[in-house]
């Protein structure tokens, strides 16, 4: 069994922020990771036009501001080589293809028991230490809904996680399941490499601009986040108009409060809007009810066909699995039950990073308090 001060579990941008944390205060950790690379979110399951939908300032990772150079919106090639430069600047060695199976609290040596599945040998392997820290994130296992006929569809289906490029569907006819970032960008990727888009836009959106969201964050410094959302509607209705006329309805409840609340994001527009005005994105304002062969049945009782299906319908979390001994700190859904400012910090040293809904911003500020908490019991 290999003893440690701290376990991080997860080697994303949570992990790597924590591990630079507890480097810079000489905190012994390892890293367990169960994809064979860092920041797999990134470098394998993104899509190519992805880029950080804040500005550079907001995405940093702790001690390590970008290089002068970057973009203020900093694409996803450019974000992975700062990530690769990050990890041999404070020299993270994550332990890789470790998938882990269980951790337990022991009583008797104070301790966390981690058991890790090593994908290269098949052998399970036993890591024990002082503090444990949970750095899976909010996007684990990818989601898809259940829907009646799902296995028969003849054509071809993808979660966003496996989409790369609008190129590959030229002249196909693709719906697009989810109208979040992922899912509106993805259209818009489509309709600009010739395929016939449609999305799906069941629930209530709010659109903002880029710009409108970073003057939001700076206001949220001073304002109440009502005062914020107030002024981002008002935006929002000038810039965007009536949205319903597209079938497209905005929430009753503020852009921010509902980040917050529910980690519901406003959709930073990056030229799907004007797509969906046009025409060239079309909106179904229902759900599927069914599908038999390429021919899908919806709620409002009209039937299509379609080629393609990309679900962009988020992640689920697989934390309760194999975290045992911990009623505190996170729900069956794998997010933290504590509430904000005090959503990182559980009992007989078990934290959590990246789960505040705050984004990479909101990681760095855990991996930090995480770090320093440690130091000061140490």
């Amino acid at each position: 069994m290999q003893e440690q001060v701290a376990i991080i579990i997860g080697a994303g941008p949570s992990g790597l922020a924590t591990a630079a944390c507890f480097s810079r205060l000489s905190i012994p950790y390892i890293i367990l990771e169960r994809e064979d690379c860092f920041a797999s979110l990134w470098k394998k399951y993104a899509y190519d036009r992805l880029q950080l939908h804040l500005r550079k300032q907001f995405c940093e990772l702790p001690h390590m501001p970008f290089p002068a150079s970057f973009p203020t919106y900093v694409p996803k090639s450019m974000f992975i080589q700062y990530l690769d430069d990050y990890v041999s600047h404070f020299n993270i060695n994550p332990l890789h293809r470790r998938t882990v199976e269980s951790t337990e609290y022991d009583e008797v040596s104070k301790t966390w028991q981690v058991k890790a599945r090593n994908a290269g040998s098949g052998e399970v392997e036993d890591y024990r230490g002082k503090f444990l820290v949970v750095a899976t994130g909010e996007a684990t296992d990818p989601y898809t809904p259940e829907i009646e006929g799902l296995d028969t569809f003849s054509g071809e289906i993808l979660h966003s996680t496996q989409f790369k490029s609008g190129k590959e569907f030229n002249g196909k006819k693709v719906l697009v399941v989810g109208s979040g970032n992922s899912g509106m960008e993805i259209a818009l990727d489509l309709v600009n490499h010739g395929a016939n888009t449609y999305i799906i836009v069941r629930s209530p959106v709010h659109f903002l601009s880029r710009e409108m969201i970073y003057m939001g964050l700076v206001l949220l410094k001073r304002f109440e986040v009502g005062t914020v959302d107030s002024l981002m509607v008002m935006m929002s209705k000038v810039v965007y108009g009536d949205l319903s006329k597209y079938g497209i309805r905005r929430p009753s409840e503020g852009p921010f409060y509902m980040k917050d609340k529910y980690g519901k994001y406003p959709v930073a527009d990056v030229g799907a809007y004007e797509k969906i005005k046009a025409g060239e994105i079309q909106v179904i304002p229902a759900e599927i009810a069914s599908m038999s062969g390429k021919e899908l049945l919806f709620e409002d009782g009209k039937s299509r066909s379609f080629d393609t299906i990309v679900f962009c319908t988020g992640f689920k979390r697989s934390t309760s699995l194999w975290l045992k001994g911990d009623d505190y700190l996170l729900n069956e859904d794998g997010l933290p039950k504590p509430s904000y400012p005090n959503h990182w910090k559980g009992k007989k040293g078990l934290y959590c990073v990246g789960f505040a809904r705050k984004g990479i911003y909101g990681a760095s500020t855990d991996a930090q308090n995480i770090a320093d908490h440690i130091k000061s019991l140490l």
